[in-house]
């Protein structure tokens, strides 16, 4: 598979999931676009480390995916756009009655209203090369739910509902639409919580992994962000050109419980 040509937006992605998932796409030929609200000089040596090692064209644009003018930058700036990977969330933990405003507005705000932006954004040159790919990266709270976890449930449910859309104002053109649903996924700030959480339940690395991260897992393993990268591959694949309006899970069998 060659995505040679093909230039991918993925937000948010200075780190995690998304440099994941902009890392297999270079590798695939395809040039990217990294974003996040930063504007350091580490962000755009990102893009110029993955320039180097996949000999693609790489660069980072910095845009708040909180504002909708911010998302809609992003696309022009990006010069081109055929494959718009909306990666960029966050999360907030709280029982609803204590649940802050501010949180619930920005959470729905980045998880979702975001992707409304660039989509809309993105949608025009797409038809206009005739060929395009929108992935949204959900999660398994788009299917199922947690407790305390209002605002994101609601996100990654309303951007499950927004891919099926997408994918029929799109289905009879070169365009497809699909989400990508992970479970817990190995990043570094995953990572960065195992040590805190083995103090919290007196528990080592292993058990704290398996019986407190990863309880409703059933694999009691982590996604990695390659495993997500090339889902979202094959996704942009000619293999994929009729999946569209549907979640692929990479969740351990989480919501197959």
């Amino acid at each position: 598979m060659s995505l040679q040509g093909k230039t991918a937006v993925i937000t948010g992605s200075n780190s995690g999931i998304g440099l994941g998932i902009a890392r297999e796409l270079a590798k695939q030929g395809a040039h990217v676009v990294l974003n996040s609200f930063t504007d350091r000089d580490e962000d755009h040596a990102l893009a110029a480390d993955i320039a180097a090692e996949f000999g693609v064209d790489a660069k980072y644009v910095a845009a708040d995916m909180s504002k909708g003018d911010d998302c809609r930058r992003l696309i022009s700036e990006s010069g081109a756009c055929d494959i718009l990977i909306n990666n960029a969330g966050i999360q907030h933990v709280a029982p609803i009655q204590d649940f802050p405003t501010a949180k619930w507005d920005a959470i729905i705000a980045i998880n979702l209203t975001s992707a409304f932006h660039t989509t809309a954004a993105a949608l025009e040159g797409m038809r206009e090369k005739g060929w395009g790919r929108v992935i949204n990266i959900a999660s398994a709270h788009g299917l199922t739910a947690s407790p305390y976890k209002s605002a994101y449930v609601a996100a990654k449910h309303g951007i499950v509902g927004m891919t099926k859309v997408v994918a029929l104002e799109t289905a009879q053109e070169p365009i497809t639409a699909n989400a990508i649903c992970p479970g817990y996924v190995l990043t570094p700030l995953v990572e960065s919580q195992i040590p805190e959480t083995m103090k919290e339940y007196d528990m080592d690395r292993e058990t704290v992994i398996k019986e407190v991260l990863l309880k409703r897992q059933p694999s009691k393993e982590f996604a990695t962000t390659e495993q997500l990268g090339g889902t979202a591959a094959f996704l942009c694949s000619d293999a994929a050109a009729q999946i569209t309006g549907t979640t692929i899970s990479v969740d351990g069998g989480w919501t197959a419980l």
